[in-house]
């Protein structure tokens, strides 16, 4: 249990807890918990989020607790936090327009995380753990030292929804190479709680529109493939929301797609948004995908990573992006 941070829990009131653009579901799944453990406490919290919540996410959020970032309505209450959460990012660049407010509050602020690229000198306190496979695993354990300690149990039924929603996508569905036994133990502990593992990934999953059915088809009859089978991308322009009437959340899990061509190590799905451009990697086994999302200001774990650059050319940025990624296919 990490002392400090349960010190600055007990003894303040005024919170605040954001992550980062374009939230998935360990980031939602780990604000909603670790909101509904701070006001069981009794204490004032806000989750202020720069993106809105993807639509397969809101079931989490029962109350319409998490609001989106809007400068003169949210300044004042980052001014006046004692306590700021970071949740599932360590780049300040990653909260957008919240930055700013953040760095020059007052308050104390607080990262939990497990990406790679951490600087500690940039927060008040922290837990780090990048060999896990989520923030929602961290936070399990966060709750349960408190348990223990306390002789309480504080993880509620919504809690452990929110937290197995946040372990069960980021690890795909328990799939990727990061999951080990503990995942698995901590999964079966949360299921205890009464949560009904078809119902979240039914809500998860299972939502598709017609035009997100649409899209895919677009999507897949886009794949690129380069380096003798090794690489292969598609290309998702704003066009194609438009006329699909999707918007830019729809493109969730499409890199599996990709993924599942027997000769391909490494994936990318480039998005051409209103902002800019933003590019998911996924790789197996020893590509390094995060380290060639760094070479455009991103970054993540060695197999999931991404990156956004703003205002970007779609079609030049691609050609930069795959002459880029030659030296990580192995």
């Amino acid at each position: 249990m990490n002392k400090e941070i349960v010190s600055l829990i007990n003894n303040n009131q005024e919170f605040i807890l954001t992550s980062h653009v374009n939230p998935d579901g360990d980031s939602i799944g780990s604000e909603i918990a670790l909101y509904l453990y701070l006001k069981n406490l009794g204490k004032n919290a806000r989750i202020l989020n720069y993106s809105p919540t993807p639509a397969n996410y809101t079931f989490l959020d029962k109350e319409n607790v998490i609001e989106e970032f809007n400068e003169e309505k949210h300044k004042g209450f980052i001014e006046d936090a004692d306590v700021i959460f970071i949740l599932d990012t360590n780049e300040y660049e990653r909260v957008r327009t919240l930055a700013p407010y953040i760095k020059a509050s007052k308050a104390k602020r607080v990262l939990i995380d497990h990406h790679l690229g951490f600087k500690k000198e940039e927060f008040d306190e922290y837990i780090m753990d990048t060999d896990s496979p989520s923030t929602g695993e961290i936070l399990y354990r966060f709750f349960k030292d408190i348990s223990q300690q306390t002789g309480s149990e504080v993880i509620t039924a919504p809690m452990a929804e929110a937290l197995y929603t946040a372990i069960m996508t980021d690890t795909g569905s328990f799939k990727y190479d990061r999951t080990d036994s503990e995942t698995h133990t901590i999964t079966a502990d949360l299921l205890s709680y009464g949560i009904k593992p078809y119902d979240v990934y039914s809500e998860i999953y299972n939502k598709a529109t017609p035009g997100k059915l649409h899209l895919l088809g677009r999507f897949l009859n886009g794949i690129t493939l380069e380096y003798g089978g090794k690489l292969a991308y598609s290309k998702v322009l704003r066009k194609d929301f438009e006329e699909t009437g999707t918007d830019e959340y729809a493109i969730e899990g499409f890199s599996t797609h990709l993924m599942s061509l027997e000769t391909v190590v490494l994936a990318i799905v480039i998005t051409q948004t209103l902002r800019g451009v933003k590019l998911s990697f996924r790789s197996k086994g020893d590509v390094e995908s995060n380290e060639l999302a760094k070479e455009f200001s991103g970054g993540g774990h060695k197999n999931a990573s991404g990156a956004f650059v703003p205002g970007a050319d779609i079609d030049e940025l691609t050609g930069r992006v795959i002459a880029a990624a030659e030296k990580y296919i192995k």
